[in-house]
């Protein structure tokens, strides 16, 4: 009756799984925001290390994982898999809940397993300083965490509706050295431009990546990082479904349910690709993959399929995937790290192609899921996964109905310890459960880019 389920150092992996080597189709190229052609190495090192660039383009399925960061990622790695079996008993369901927990690590989520990466591979060029964006602040903290372990500088652009909302987070990033700024900011065009235009916009992840971009391409000692949505990202988290896969397997099971939430991709790749790609070459081609959004930013369930800027000033590549339109702007919900208006060109490609599934919940009903977890297993998640929480418990109930005894297992992607302010919203009954109108995201859509 194991509830935790671990794996030695030993067996942490060696090697990042590349889901490109299973597609059935090659991607649709990132095209030039200029030129409308393909992108190509030199147009990305301006920004990113040349090693990225490779893993972003690598047609390999595996990749190794330096030494160097092995032994970063050996102070939280192989993390803990659980067994949720108190809430398995209060939903009286027959399913088989597990759980991958990432909120062992420094920074309190997955972050980290690509911003250690990443950082490596721009120290190894000579990079000194890192510019990048961060929503709800973990990918901000965890990138604080990594330079500050390589002896970089950074520079954190933190949506400004989550710099209010979740002050700590700014504050953990200050502990490892970054600079942390509130987006839009008066130190970059981009964000003067949206000042100048909105003066009391609550900000966007769109926003704040141009005026990383803006930042990374103006100083010569400076990179840009991206903590999620890029190929080389989803391929970093890899090991968490890598491990998942192994500690299931030592105690004789395979998943009929995976789920994780999704903004940009980054965590719900993670879980989800090392079985993604089992599906697409017929190992378990039947596993229900399920990535889980909020209803106020419905980019897989509500977007369109097509070629659009990863930003809102349109510095960034064009890349095809599921989008509301580059300056769609959500409304100020607390899982600040879902309000993207893309997502993953592979997490878009398995969702247009039916390999996985996509839903949306309100942020009120997550949280009463978050609430039930927290009673019952003890942990009290981020917003972002209570999102994967909420789509879990809904998969058990099912179960409960049919009587079948399913597998779920669900990426536990980060705790909410710095996210209190959102609990207490929740218990104040003053959580807005916000659906984007259908006009404003078709008025949205209306000004994407026309690709040939």
């Amino acid at each position: 009756m194991e509830t935790k389920i671990f794996l030695c150092e030993e067996d942490m992996p060696r090697r990042w799984y590349n889901v490109l080597a299973d597609l059935p189709t090659p991607l649709d190229p990132p095209l030039h925001p200029a030129t409308g052609k393909p992108v190509g190495p030199d147009d990305l090192r301006v920004i990113f290390p040349m090693e990225l660039i490779k893993q972003e383009m690598s047609p390999d399925r595996y990749i190794d994982i330096p030494g160097e960061v092995l032994d970063v990622l050996r102070l939280w790695r192989p993390s803990p898999l659980y067994r949720a079996r108190r809430l398995e008993k209060a939903l009286k369901t027959p399913a088989r809940i597990y759980y991958k927990w990432e909120g062992v690590s420094p920074p309190g989520s997955h972050k980290p397993n690509t911003s250690v990466p990443q950082v490596y591979y721009n120290m190894k060029e000579g990079i000194e300083r890192i510019a990048t964006e961060t929503g709800a602040g973990q990918w901000g903290s965890a990138l604080a965490f990594a330079t500050m372990l390589f002896g970089l500088q950074a520079t954190i652009y933190m949506v400004r509706s989550s710099y209010a909302q979740k002050p700590y987070r700014k504050s953990m990033m200050q502990v490892w050295g970054a600079e942390c700024i509130p987006s839009p900011s008066t130190k970059t065009n981009s964000g003067r431009a949206i000042l100048e235009k909105s003066p009391d916009t609550p900000g966007s992840l769109g926003i704040a990546i141009s005026e990383a971009v803006e930042d990374a391409a103006t100083h010569d000692n400076t990179n840009y990082s991206l903590g999620s949505v890029l190929n080389h990202v989803c391929l970093h988290q890899s090991v968490i479904g890598l491990e998942a896969r192994e500690q299931l397997a030592s105690v004789e099971e395979y998943p009929d349910v995976v789920i994780g939430c999704v903004g940009g991709g980054s965590n719900f790749a993670g879980i989800s690709f090392p079985f993604a790609g089992d599906k697409l070459t017929g190992k378990h081609p039947a596993t229900d993959i399920i990535g889980v959004e909020p209803a106020s930013c419905p980019t897989l369930t509500k977007g369109l399929f097509t070629y659009d800027y990863g930003d809102v000033a349109g510095l960034t590549p064009l890349l095809k995937m599921y989008t509301l339109g580059h300056d769609f702007v959500p409304p100020s919900i607390h899982a600040g790290g879902l309000r993207y208006h893309g997502d993953s060109p592979i997490v878009s490609r398995l969702v247009h192609d039916g390999v996985i599934r996509a839903m949306s919940y309100h942020q009120s009903e997550v949280f009463e899921a978050a609430q039930t977890f927290a009673r019952t297993e003890g942990i009290i998640v981020a917003p972002e996964t209570s999102h994967a929480v909420k789509s879990v418990i809904d998969e058990a109930l099912k179960c409960r109905q049919s009587g079948e005894a399913k597998t779920i297992l669900f990426n536990c992607s980060g705790h909410g310890n710095f996210d209190m302010s959102a609990y207490d919203a929740f218990y104040a009954k003053t959580l807005v459960d916000y659906e984007y109108p259908e006009q404003l995201i078709r008025e949205s859509l209306s000004r994407v880019p026309k690709v040939g």
